[in-house]
């Protein structure tokens, strides 16, 4: 192959009880990437479209996580990568995530395929690192991989791939403001009480064991934040308001997705995950801030060839 399209998902991280190391892959959304060899050695990008991110490899969260894989193999080729954004950033789905994860599976393709796509994880950090100034994979992992990833820990980095209940659905409503994740951690606190670590860590046990066991009221129970979401709601305009008429509706959870300023709920059945998704944009209606909805079946795939 010479030239390949892909397709790399938006993401839902930290999943209220989750916070840096669970996140889920979701559908319909998400940007699309052109990869072609050149004779010319090196990573460049030559096209980017509905963003204005740099040109410069060095810059670029898909530069620098392309790159990164790129300098592990001996070849007479470069490659040329055109970028169109569809996630905006700040968003709160992974849209540097997605640049990143697409750049390294991308690449891997032209490459030969020498890298599985949970080895690639560990490549596409490296381009997180230009957007939030950390390597974290709690986007970047689920976007490579499909369906829900806990990330266990870092050193070395251990990803527990986890399948979704088949009928489990996302609502994602996305103000069009910007959350910067750098300005998100700084209102978080450095040290957090004991009892709200218990009980967080409840949570995350509990919501792991309703994914293995398909117990969606179990994942329902345990979609609290006791940590973060308190300190990061103020954020964003109306949080409160869209988050009870999701519960209001049957939804079985509710909370920020990422660092914000989008809006998730998890739902049990595609018809629930609709009323819910309109009642959520019904309470936002009046916000005089333009939104999106979306209503996206948990993608399994991740990553893929378009």
């Amino acid at each position: 192959m010479n030239e390949i399209k892909i397709f790399a998902p938006a993401t839902i991280a930290n999943l209220n009880c989750g916070f840096d190391i669970l996140g889920c892959c979701i559908d319909g959304i998400g940007d699309e990437m052109i990869f072609r060899k050149s004779t010319e050695k090196g990573i460049r990008i030559t096209k980017i479209t509905d963003a204005d991110l740099p040109y410069e490899t060095s810059k670029n969260v898909a530069g620098v996580a392309a790159l990164a894989i790129y300098e592990t193999q001996n070849v007479n080729f470069g490659i040329e990568i055109e970028i169109h954004k569809k996630i905006k950033a700040g968003s709160g789905i992974g849209s540097s995530s997605a640049s990143a994860a697409g750049a390294v599976f991308g690449v891997n393709e032209l490459l030969g395929k020498p890298f599985s796509k949970k080895e690639l994880v560990a490549f596409a950090m490296k381009g997180e690192v230009i957007a939030s100034g950390s390597e974290h994979a709690d986007n970047v992992a689920p976007c490579l991989l499909g369906n829900f990833t806990l990330i266990r820990g870092y050193n070395p980095l251990d990803i527990i791939e986890i399948k979704s209940p088949d009928d489990l659905f996302a609502v994602v409503l996305h103000p069009h403001i910007e959350v910067k994740t750098a300005d998100a951690r700084a209102v978080l606190s450095k040290e957090i009480p004991l009892k709200d670590a218990i009980t967080q860590t409840g949570n995350l046990g509990g919501f792991i064991a309703g994914l293995y066991t398909n117990d969606y009221y179990l994942m329902g129970r345990s979609l609290q934040d006791v940590i973060v979401e308190p300190k990061r709601k103020h954020l964003i305009p109306h949080f409160d308001k869209v988050k009870a008429a999701a519960l209001e509706h049957d939804a079985l959870g509710c909370g920020i997705s990422g660092a914000g300023p989008s809006i998730f709920a998890l739902c049990k059945s595609k018809s629930t995950a609709e009323i819910v998704a309109e009642n959520m944009k019904n309470a936002y209606e009046n916000s005089g801030i333009s939104f999106d909805t979306y209503v996206s079946k948990i993608n399994p795939d991740g990553c893929k060839l378009i």
